[in-house]
């Protein structure tokens, strides 16, 4: 990823240093384990640590000739280690490293991410309390329906934060795994109690049974959820976008005092992070697709998954990580405007109270069918001229004659609307 949409910590898990380090954490936790079967000398580890260093340069430079870079990296320890370095790698094939290390990366970066996404739980959960009964208009299709609250809309979304969590804590669990099982994975040139020794020592879980790699069944769940949780980012930027149009303003992003908005129009004031977290919602969602295909590989092993996993694996969770972070600030620093919310409830002359009439025309005995009619008949005229829904409906005899007027005042009433609130509050945040 670009500097500009990364953040330090989670970057630095697949900087090539990192990986390599990794790679020889796991090449000296099989070593250990060969020493206390007593497979290889004991002392090799010892000694390798003492001299082994990772060099970045060197290593890159010995694949440029090598083509390969296990064998690159091995060579490099070697060059610094001496002979003990022949026990390393002792029946073991190149996937054993790179897929347990892959697994590393991914568990440690879905570690991070997890700790974004309680970031923003914290950050919605207190607008939805702030704002429990700031009155807005709820819309489908984008029109106006009836009344809800600006607290129920960040409820939404602090719920399907809290299901990501969930999917991405048992993603986590899934690519947790090790294989240190050997060419096609059998085990033919090292003992089964090495991986044993190794899945511990890292804190992953022994791979049942890896062929050659470990299956990628369990990378398209990772990737398929991180492309989830960037679809909610999408629906929550989307609705920031949507709430700051100019006509609706409901909502606004912070603007800084010394921020520009326009290059050609100073008074712009443009929702640009959210956009921003539309655009990175596509780019995460677009290594969904190559996950899945990489699950069908050739026989026990082929390497199409693995120029895929080399670009996917820091693209997507370097991505997601950066605009969980961004999206926290956005809710964090978001400008809600209550009076405007009030305003566009009034535009439409109260139609949005039409329901309430509705179910009270068949209380007194219409059938749904003559009770929508009477009431669409009057919202319609409220739209054609502007009228107010209420004198329509006080002016229509066929309602009136059957329904008292200190009753239709009160099927005019908005507490109507935020009644079960407490309600929806109490189940969505009780842990």
């Amino acid at each position: 990823m670009i500097e500009r949409y990364s953040r330090k910590e989670l970057r630095n898990i697949w900087e090539d240093y990192n990986k390599y380090s990794l790679w020889l954490d796991i090449e000296l936790a099989s070593a250990e384990a060969m020493e206390k079967l007593k497979i290889i000398p004991r002392g090799v580890v010892k000694k390798v640590k003492s001299k082994a260093k990772i060099d970045v340069k060197r290593i890159l430079k010995i694949e440029d000739k090598v083509k390969h870079d296990i064998i690159a990296f091995l060579t490099s320890i070697t060059e610094r280690v001496g002979k003990e370095a022949r026990y390393l790698h002792k029946g073991m094939t190149s996937s054993d490293v790179l897929d347990t290390c892959f697994n590393l990366q991914l568990k440690e970066s879905g570690e991070i991410l997890l700790k974004d996404i309680d970031e923003l739980l914290r950050v919605i959960k207190k607008q939805a309390i702030k704002h429990k009964f700031t009155l807005c208009m709820g819309r489908s299709h984008g029109i106006h329906a009836e009344p809800i609250t600006f607290g129920l809309k960040m409820l939404t979304f602090y719920q399907e934060f809290i299901r990501n969590k969930k999917r991405l804590e048992n993603s986590i669990k899934e690519i947790s795994t090790c294989a240190i099982s050997g060419a096609v994975g059998t085990f033919a040139n090292i003992d089964p109690r090495v991986e044993n020794y190794v899945a511990k020592k890292l804190k992953l879980k022994v791979e049942p049974i890896s062929t050659q790699v470990i299956p990628r069944d369990r990378h398209a769940q990772f990737f398929s959820t991180l492309g989830i949780i960037a679809s909610s980012i999408e629906r929550f930027a989307l609705e920031i976008r949507h709430l700051q149009r100019t006509e609706v303003l409901e909502v606004e992003e912070f603007f800084g005092k010394k921020q520009k908005g326009s290059s050609a129009m100073p008074h712009k004031k443009n929702p640009i992070l959210s956009e921003n977290l539309t655009g990175l919602a596509r780019l995460i969602r677009s290594t969904v697709i190559p996950a899945l295909e990489n699950v069908a590989l050739w026989h026990e092993r082929d390497i199409s998954h693995s120029s895929v996993e080399r670009n996917i694996g820091p693209d997507s969770t370097i991505s997601l990580d950066f605009a969980l972070s961004r999206l926290t600030n956005v809710v964090k620093n978001l400008n809600v405007y209550p009076k405007n919310m009030m305003k566009n409830l009034n535009i439409t002359n109260g139609i949005f109270f039409s329901q309430r009439v509705l179910l009270e025309l068949t209380n007194v005995g219409f059938t749904r069918e003559e009770a929508y009619k009477i009431v669409q008949k009057n919202a319609m005229k409220s739209w054609s001229d502007n009228s107010p829904f209420y004198r329509n409906i006080m002016n229509d005899k066929k309602i009136i004659n059957k329904i008292p007027v200190n009753k239709i005042k009160k099927l005019f009433n908005f507490s109507y609307h935020t009644k079960k609130i407490n309600i929806i509050f109490k189940r969505s945040l009780k842990k």
